[in-house]
């Protein structure tokens, strides 16, 4: 059963509820809650009646709040529920503090499945940023039956040496500007943040002493649901070998280039995101019915 907000949620979501007058149709009909799924009570938020069930993933220390306020807001009601979740360590999912083992991925991924089943959903579609893109890789390519479509975007199935440096380059958050750092630190308060985003960096660069830095290369062969994967021309995250890898090893798999889409293509062009992701959920499948 879903508790909805333990002492660590309700300080988490006041600051929602303080944009419900800016915001009030969106969050007047977006349920919060939290549902214990293998051990660790996770937090999601619940929006729309549609028939078509999309389950959001967010980046790394992200949540629904910070990741995925546009879609939650402007995407189709009608046609589509969205199911947006905070990983465990991440946002309100807390506690417990987040960690990074070798499989932290894979972890995120039964979480996030195990979530939507217990939620009552039994075939939904995936769309994940960043992190979020990983771990719906390995759900998709893990769970066939459960997955009708996916979307990703700003995602990589490896970690090379260069990317590498661009992690280190972005570890010193005291170093980001005001606006990239400021919601994180609401978020999760200065320390819990730096030290969460330090161990992130450690997490992800881990990958570097798998063969060819391997986080989920095995596994793109095993995805058959219609995926598009998204990529940000001025991605400064993500190189463009890493979406093109994804297309090439991904069946039937589609890449739509935004010239002018930065890492946070989804936020910073949410209307022309929208539309791209809901045309592309509700063209007709050749590899699964709605």
């Amino acid at each position: 059963m879903a508790t909805v907000f333990s002492s660590r949620a309700g300080l988490c979501m006041s600051s929602v509820f303080r944009r419900a007058v800016k915001h009030k149709r969106f969050y007047g009909m977006c349920v919060s809650g939290k549902m214990s799924v293998n051990g660790v009570n996770l937090h999601y938020q619940r929006t729309g009646e549609g028939n078509h069930t999309v389950l959001l993933l967010p980046g790394a220390l992200g949540s629904a709040q910070t990741d995925f306020a546009p879609q939650l807001e402007k995407v189709d009601k009608q046609r589509f529920t969205l199911v947006a979740f905070d990983p465990r360590g991440y946002g309100c999912s807390r506690p417990p503090d987040r960690d990074f083992p070798p499989d932290f991925f894979h972890r995120d991924a039964k979480d996030a499945v195990d979530l939507m089943q217990a939620l009552g959903f039994r075939r939904f579609s995936l769309l994940g940023w960043s992190d979020g893109g990983i771990t719906a890789l390995i759900a998709a390519a893990s769970n066939p039956a459960l997955v009708q479509k996916m979307v990703i975007w700003g995602s990589n199935a490896y970690v090379s040496q260069e990317d590498v440096k661009i992690y280190q380059s972005i570890r010193d958050v005291s170093l980001w500007s005001e606006r990239m750092r400021r919601p994180m630190e609401e978020m999760y308060g200065a320390q819990y943040f730096r030290e969460t985003w330090e161990r992130w960096v450690d997490g992800i660069s881990q990958f570097t002493h798998n063969p060819q830095g391997n986080i989920c290369r095995e596994m793109l062969p095993l995805i058959s649901c219609d995926t598009l994967i998204v990529h940000g021309a001025k991605d400064p995250m993500v190189p463009s070998f890493h979406p093109e890898y994804l297309q090439q090893n991904i069946r039937g798999s589609r890449l739509h280039v935004m010239p002018e889409g930065k890492h946070n293509l989804h936020l910073r062009y949410s209307s022309e995101f929208n539309t791209l992701v809901q045309e592309f959920l509700t063209q007709p499948s050749p590899h699964s019915t709605l």
